[in-house]
């Protein structure tokens, strides 16, 4: 157990976590996969992750340093995926924080450190990215020891170690002064001197909790998780604990242990190191496996509610069935269902109108799940997205969120009056350099659809982020979107001729040859109250031209993604989601109401 150190990779969003374990792993020269050797950001292996540059799903890796085995851990910063953060702790002893050396501790920086002084977990603080020309690292340092203060975090966590780092560049050092660093082996030494090895006794009956699961073609279910007592070999007979308590007996068919990135199939295994198993069909996060059946069971794995909800259901446009591959109320559900299976944070009930719930930690976590869902072929319609209320004493309480918000001073104003027109409380505001700090405290419920309206007032110069807050009484204000919907009167192809006549009246979402059917929205009327359009007209053919005819041009559309689309409907639509295409439709086809 002493060759061994557990450490996790903790930050808010965007502070440089992927690189830096990309730079341990390219340093201490582990065998990578041939198509990973020359890439970048080689734990964000999943599509998503690429295109959006965040880390979604947390990773195991392991590397060999002076006989040490270091079992890494790279979770993510975004507070949505919070149930991956708690959960992966439980695997740690220790946790290198990253705070970049520029904007210093941001609102996921304390959400993750939160859990962790929590977990009493050792941290060493890394000041990441201080190769930026207006790095200020004392000033950060002191912010950070401000934090700790903050989150109760005892004498021996506040004076924590600090390490400096550009893991873009792959050096490290114990001062500040780039010009020093020769390579990262500064962050080996300091979890080898700081982080303690992990704790447990090989001769006592196992006790392994799982934290995390996944699906192999061969091998089933594999499950991840940490022995915290006794020791494991490849196909012996071991115990499953699951959630309500019972026992089963399984035989394990495989017994694996991490080896830069790969699962290696080991012999045996003891108390203190990360392994996967597979041979047991049901297993899921945060039960136990024991080898006898007098074991008590490891405590289960505790997650924060989820604060936001969806309905899900089978695609009832004109154009269902067309263009996905799975569409059955069965498909879906059997999915869904299957979904819960590898995120604790999520949940999945069935409607009494038909179609499923499903509530998350944030729009962004069930974004994230309608896009893996279509890219995997499946077709289906969700709801506008809704707070999740409690009841307590009589009392409704609604989620509310601490808000921070970073922009230039000449965008202050305008962020003011919209978060005021939302109801925000301002808490704190801090002006320097030109960039204005406010932090905001604001229902949930209402800061629905303000992401993609800051990022257009901010010129997308400004920083917005989010964490759950409380859950505290309903002030029963509400904040709607003031304008209507352009709908299509008529099924059929949309014409350029048609679309000009249209766009004066409000923005359009879709250019021309695009199939549309009667009931969807092609765009966002300048006027309260919906339109209905007609976009597929034709201009028919004469000998007569008009002077002014050529001047007439259609204006580039605004193309929805998905999370646009997700903030734009209200209770009157829906969003249509396909392999293919993204399409707001009315609830009702018929009318524009």
């Amino acid at each position: 157990m002493n060759n061994i150190r557990n450490v996790a990779i903790i930050a808010h969003v965007d502070h440089g976590k992927t690189t830096l374990v990309d730079a341990l792993l390219k340093q201490t020269q582990t065998k990578l996969k041939k198509e990973l050797v020359n890439t970048s950001l080689i734990m964000d292996s999943n599509e998503l992750e690429k295109e959006r540059g965040i880390t979604i799903f947390s990773k195991n890796a392991s590397v060999n340093y002076k006989g040490i085995k270091i079992n890494i851990v790279d979770t993510p910063g975004h507070a949505d995926f919070g149930g991956e953060v708690e959960r992966v702790l439980k695997l740690t002893d220790g946790c290198l924080l990253l705070v970049d050396a520029k904007e210093g501790p941001m609102p996921q920086t304390r959400f993750v450190l939160k859990q962790a002084i929590k977990l009493g977990l050792k941290i060493i603080v890394v000041i990441n990215k201080i190769d930026k020309p207006d790095a200020r690292v004392d000033f950060v340092i002191n912010k950070t020891f401000d934090l700790f203060l903050e989150l109760g975090a005892d004498e021996s966590a506040a004076f924590f170690p600090i390490v400096y780092s550009s893991g873009k560049s792959g050096l490290a050092g114990e001062k500040s002064d780039l010009k020093q660093m020769t390579d990262i082996t500064p962050i080996f030494e300091a979890i080898l001197k700081y982080i303690p090895p992990p704790s447990g006794d090989e001769n006592k009956p196992l006790q392994m909790l799982i934290t995390s699961t996944a699906y192999d073609n061969f091998k089933g279910r594999i499950a991840t998780g940490r022995i915290m007592n006794g020791k494991i070999r490849s196909g012996q007979e071991i115990i499953h604990i699951n959630r309500e308590g019972i026992k089963n007996k399984y035989r394990l068919t495989s017994l694996m242990s991490f080896e830069g990135l790969e699962r290696v199939d080991c012999l045996e295994a003891l108390a203190g190191d990360i392994v996967a198993i597979s041979g047991v069909p049901d297993i899921t996060i945060g039960e136990t496996i024991a080898d006898n059946l007098e074991t008590v069971a490891l405590p289960l794995i505790s997650i924060e509610e989820p604060t936001v909800k969806m309905t899900f259901g089978v695609n009832t446009s004109p154009f269902a069935g067309k263009e996905g591959e799975f569409k059955t109320s069965r498909q879906i559900q059997e999915r869904l269902y299957r979904a819960l299976e590898n995120d604790v944070a999520l949940r999945v009930e069935d409607s009494p109108n038909g179609g499923w719930v499903v509530s998350g930690r944030g729009e962004l976590h069930l974004a994230i799940l309608i896009e893996r869902l279509r890219r995997e072929g499946y077709e289906f319609q969700v709801s506008r997205p809704q707070v999740i209320e409690k009841k307590i004493d009589g009392k409704i309480l609604t989620p509310y969120e601490r808000v921070y918000i970073e922009v230039p001073e000449e965008f202050s104003g305008v962020v003011m009056q919209k978060m005021g027109l939302r109801h925000g409380k301002l808490q704190d505001m801090t002006s320097e350099n030109g960039v204005v700090t406010m932090e905001f405290i604001i229902a949930t419920k209402e800061l629905f659809g303000y992401r993609s309206e800051f990022i257009t007032d901010s010129k997308g110069l400004g920083i917005i982020s989010a964490n759950f807050y409380e859950f505290a009484p309903d002030s029963l204000t509400s904040f709607a979107r003031d304008n209507g919907s352009l709908v299509v009167h008529e099924t059929g192809v949309t014409k350029t001729y048609g679309l000009i006549s249209v766009q004066d009246r409000g923005l359009l979402f879709l250019g021309a040859a695009t199939s549309v059917y009667k009931g969807q929205v092609v765009g966002q009327s300048a006027r309260v109250g919906d339109i209905s359009v007609n976009v597929c007209k034709e201009k028919h053919l004469t000998n007569h031209r008009s002077k002014g005819e050529a001047a007439e041009h259609l204006t580039s559309p605004k193309l929805m993604s998905l999370e646009d689309a997700l903030e734009y409907i209200n209770d009157t639509e829906l969003v249509e989601v396909t392999p293919k295409n993204i399409r707001i439709r009315k609830v009702d086809l018929n009318g524009t109401r």
